[in-house]
């Protein structure tokens, strides 16, 4: 008889590593959870591509895996500082915000205490209903490792977190394969690739835009630079203390409370805390460059505002954008030898993963524990992490609420295993009895 696991997760970035801890810690001395995590990537990495060297995290280091949730856990922000003997030079620092370098070592450190737990290197490409009488009770997972074998295993719940897929402009789409145009989750990688890339365009006006904007000025060679946005100018992101309270783990029940239409004008009204913004420490030092530059009488950097990518053609020579200027409503050529879109991430893949589970999914609602309604014939669990902005609010694709989401997901499945485990006494006890 194949094992059935408890659980599978699908992926194992800091929402499933969070989610491993919470299971670990509420264990309290009864069997704990069979749960399995599957990770595409070969070893641990949180947006490996985008660790710049003077990147910064943008929330405190107290929205860590767990504090929230539990500030007695080993598994703090603050214990791995201590662990690695930092914490009284980090306490001088006075800072809330690491270097993302910092938070991905703190990240790989949480994961790396739960190895036994995931199988990396696998990526999981169909999920399937497994029938008893007439209705599901489990779930089939299929993941295909890097040498093409494919692994089938059996769960009695699932947790999908896969994060964001890159987000690609219509007018792009048809580059995929042009190694020139890249998404900025691959920046130092394919940016690697042209060392000799004389001219460079960044599509995008948000963090990542101008965090990539900097690396590229300031690199040895000089590169031209064009930053071409729609907006007219880089917006701050808004973190004052009152609007901040949208990432309070209490905004998530208001938020959930509310009916469609309002939930849709709160993200509209909070949206510049979190989408085509940048800190205002870095908007000032992308300022300064450009003055500077006037200062020096320079036309190495641009930033092409109003300006919207009409076209894009691949040649020989290059990648060539024809831009219009809303401004004056003029219509140029650009050639360009690397593409750059800092144009965001989608967050509907769960869909297509789940599509052989759709007949019983609905419209992928979700309920305030982040578990998908389904069909009444339907009994596994499957919960979403980073997939419930609409609902959930903006807090759900960020770190702010992790350690208490997954806390919640956590109490969920406990409370689900809890009569499977009664009844499995039962029925041992009876087996006795006989």
């Amino acid at each position: 008889m194949q094992h059935i696991h408890d659980l599978i997760g699908i992926g194992f970035g800091p929402s499933n590593v969070a989610l491993a801890i919470a299971l670990d810690e509420k264990r309290h001395g009864a069997k704990p959870l069979d749960a399995l995590f599957i990770e595409r990537q070969p070893s641990f990495a949180w947006h490996p591509h985008m660790l710049l060297d003077q990147a910064h995290m943008q929330i405190s280091f107290l929205k860590d895996l767990a504090t929230l949730r539990n500030p007695t856990s080993r598994f703090t922000f603050v214990n791995y500082l201590h662990e690695k003997g930092r914490l009284t030079d980090f306490i001088n620092l006075k800072s809330f915000f690491p270097s993302r370098h910092e938070f991905n070592d703190y990240l790989g450190w949480a994961a790396g205490q739960f190895e036994d737990a995931c199988r990396y290197g696998e990526e999981v490409f169909e999920v399937l209903p497994e029938k008893q009488g007439g209705e599901v009770s489990l779930l089939r997972v299929r993941s295909r490792d890097a040498g093409g074998r494919v692994q089938e295993r059996l769960a009695r719940n699932l947790v999908v977190s896969i994060g964001g897929v890159p987000n690609i402009p219509e007018g792009f789409k048809s580059l995929r394969d042009d190694a020139r145009v890249f998404h900025s989750s691959s920046y130092l990688k394919d940016m690697a690739r042209h060392p000799q890339a004389r001219r460079v365009a960044i599509v995008g006006a948000g963090q990542s835009a101008a965090e990539i904007f900097m690396d590229l000025q300031g690199r040895p060679g000089a590169p031209q630079v064009d930053l071409i946005m729609r907006a007219r100018s880089i917006r701050p992101s808004d973190d004052s203390p009152f609007v901040n309270e949208v990432f309070n783990a209490d905004f998530t029940d208001y938020m959930f409370s509310r009916d469609s239409d309002e939930r849709a004008a709160l993200l509209d009204e909070f949206s510049q805390t979190n989408y085509a913004v940048a800190d205002l420490d870095l908007i000032q030092q992308i300022y300064k460059v450009f003055y500077d530059q006037k200062v020096t009488r320079g036309t190495r950097l641009r930033m092409l505002r109003q300006h919207d990518v009409r076209s894009v053609r691949a040649a020989s020579d290059g990648v060539h954008l024809t831009l219009l200027d809303r401004d004056v409503q003029r219509e140029s050529s650009v050639r360009y030898d690397a593409v750059v879109l800092a144009t965001g991430y989608a967050r509907d893949q769960h869909k297509d993963l789940l599509l052989p589970l759709a007949p019983y999914l609905g419209d992928y609602d979700v309920d305030r524990y982040y578990r998908l309604k389904c069909a009444p014939d339907f009994h596994p669990g499957i919960y979403l992490q980073g997939a419930c902005e609409d609902s959930h609010g903006l807090s759900d694709t960020l770190l702010s609420v992790t350690s208490v989401r997954t806390g919640e997901i956590g109490n969920a499945l406990l409370a689900a295993a809890q009569p499977r485990a009664r009844n499995a006494v039962r029925d041992e006890s009876q087996a006795v009895r006989v």
